[in-house]
């Protein structure tokens, strides 16, 4: 092989994003496709709205089911966000309902989506209570008239019952490609978190060790309510963060600076993800400033975002595009080098320039491939772990063991950031890209 011969190829990056897995606006309570729905009900007492019948999957029938474009717009959604409550999951005591977990992943990997997930504990309304089968063990507290949000049990002994049914549900799903990530349950209505200082620490301890030991394949994020729980969860298991309630003023300039302070590192090994105050429509209602709530929630490394199942409003589509060309991770190949001429046998060195031009990296374990092709093809898995490639710059350089036996002749190179059977991650790059490689050059086989 010449060793003075090597090919310098630069490539510009697309406009836009791609479509790419485990990041962007995810579906709620729904699959890809599914129409959106609304179910607004507006307060007398305080002019605000709010929603009864959709807080749990799956969505009440009562529900109005409508069409992005009868108001607006909805992103595309790799990944459906769906959560169900702990007694439609158990209940009666120790009988467990797999099937609707696993009807759930069938779903969405019919839809080309993985799945983020949580059992709640119970919502607000009293239909979506605790499992009956706990309320003759210990006390269980209904919602207050004219309140909003209900308590959970004071008694901690029903955070240990609830953990036994997260391990039922790791020892039956952890490591199913399809659920991509387990998000958390606390305390307090939907598992978000409320009163949960009035719990033991060593009880709520025990609960992040259930999920670090039922979840080690699979992906966690905490509540923003509890910084500290995340990060002993995390010093266990890789554990990002999520916050609800995005868009409103006093969490997005008390509650979420606190919280990013609180796990400046988290999201270099797990992903963070927000969910939207009430939904962008209201957003525009109350005129929030739509460009800073964006630019906080990149400078906080979001990789997803729950903007509910409203449209969104139409005149937001320039901003949410750029949102989402920002949100979670971005690769661009910018730059490649290999020898234009080599020999059977030998090992031939490939260097690679790629740009995150996003605000994370991917948490997903996507091998970086590259396949010959000639007369015949051969595929060659490199050593790179993408999930090193924090935003910025970055460079793999690594070597093909050609075989002693390929023929001599001119081979296309083509590169790909995807496994044998998992969805591939596309670079936002200029170039002949044939579904699953980018194809960067050729080279001479003597």
């Amino acid at each position: 092989m010449s060793k003075d011969r090597i090919r310098k190829v630069r490539f510009s990056p697309m406009e836009g994003a791609a479509k790419n897995p485990y990041i962007g606006f995810t579906s709620y309570q729904r699959f890809r496709g599914d129409p959106l729905f609304s179910d607004i009900i507006v307060r007398p007492e305080n002019n605000l709205t709010e929603t009864e019948r959709t807080e749990c999957y799956p969505v009440s029938a009562e529900a109005t089911l409508m069409q992005a474009g009868e108001a607006g717009f909805y992103p595309d959604a790799e990944v459906a966000y769906i959560r169900i409550l702990w007694k439609d999951f158990e209940p009666q005591r120790k009988q467990y309902r797999y099937e609707l977990i696993a009807d759930i992943l069938n779903k969405a990997k019919d839809n080309g989506q993985t799945v983020m997930f949580r059992l709640m504990p119970h919502s607000t309304r009293a239909s979506d209570d605790v499992p009956e089968w706990l309320k003759s063990v210990i006390p269980c507290p209904e919602r207050p008239i004219g309140e909003r949000v209900k308590d959970s049990p004071s008694d901690p002994l029903w955070l240990r019952l609830f953990g036994e049914a997260i391990e039922a549900i790791g020892k039956a799903f952890d490591g199913d490609p399809t659920l991509d990530v387990v998000d958390v349950s606390l305390t307090g209505a939907w598992g978000e978190g409320h009163r949960v200082a009035d719990y033991p620490k060593e009880a709520l301890e025990a609960l992040a060790d259930v999920y670090a030991r039922a979840f080690p394949n699979t992906r966690l994020i905490g509540q923003v309510a509890a910084p500290w729980l995340s990060n002993y969860l995390n010093a266990r298991h890789p554990c990002g963060w999520r916050g609800d309630g995005t868009g409103e003023p006093k969490h997005m300039t008390v509650f979420y600076p606190a919280a990013a302070e609180a796990m400046p590192d988290l999201w270099k090994k797990a992903p963070i993800s927000f969910e939207s105050y009430w939904w962008l429509g209201e957003w525009e209602r109350h005129g929030w400033d739509f460009d800073e709530i964006i630019e906080k929630t990149l400078a906080w490394h979001i990789s997803t975002f729950n903007g509910k199942s409203f449209p969104i409003p139409e005149a937001w589509r320039e901003k949410t595009e750029y949102w989402l060309g920002k949100m979670g991770y971005h690769f661009v190949l910018s730059e490649a080098a290999y020898p234009e001429e080599a020999t059977a046998g030998e090992r031939v060195r490939v260097f690679l320039k790629v740009l995150n031009r996003g605000v994370a990296p991917i948490y997903n374990e996507v091998p970086l491939r590259v396949r010959l092709r000639g007369e015949k093809e051969y595929l060659f898995r490199t050593d790179v772990d993408p999930r090193e490639w924090l935003p910025g710059e970055h460079e793999a350089v690594f070597d093909l063991p050609l075989p002693v036996d390929m023929a001599a002749g001119d081979y296309e190179i083509a590169v790909t950031l995807s496994g044998e059977d998992g969805p591939v991650v596309r670079f936002e790059t200029q170039g002949e890209w044939d579904g699953a490689f980018l194809t960067i050059g050729r080279v001479s086989l003597s």
